[in-house]
């Protein structure tokens, strides 16, 4: 799995487009509605992208539940695409979340445990990816990198 972060309008779309989208793929967006959840597809390209991942955590955020429930709701909702992956060696999944941890912390409850949960997610991805870059302004920068 390749997990890639940044700051909003910082060009990760196109990073990815750029390095994932020269084969057909599979790109599902929290920003077009689409579910996280893996759904059944006649076909699955060799490539998913998973993109607005914090939009997904956003939709999911109940004041109400512990936030370590909310964070394993999450992880469980994406272990399907790590399964589909790991099936078969040809597969990558490239996960996009944007980096929300900036700036000021929110008065609003729930915006805060949205920021919280989100981070958190977003660290036990990494820890799962081969690969993890961080996109400013267009240029990437690798943090992790284990095998590609």
């Amino acid at each position: 799995m390749h997990f890639i972060t940044g700051g909003a309008f910082n060009g990760k779309r196109k990073w990815v487009k750029n390095h994932y989208t020269k084969d057909h793929c599979l790109w599902l967006s929290a920003y077009d509605s689409d579910m996280l959840s893996k759904q059944f597809y006649e076909t699955i390209p060799a490539v998913v992208v998973l993109e607005g991942l914090e939009q997904w955590i956003y939709t999911e955020i109940d004041s109400a539940l512990p936030p370590d429930i909310q964070r394993q709701s999450i992880l469980n909702q994406i272990n399907p695409w790590l399964k589909w992956e790991q099936a078969d060696s040809h597969r990558k999944l490239v996960i996009i979340g944007t980096d929300i941890s900036k700036g000021i912390v929110p008065i609003d409850k729930r915006k805060r445990l949205w920021r919280d949960i989100t981070g958190w997610v977003y660290q036990d991805l990494v820890k799962q990816a081969e690969r993890a870059d961080v996109i400013w302004y267009g240029m990437e920068q690798t943090i992790k990198r284990e095998r590609f």
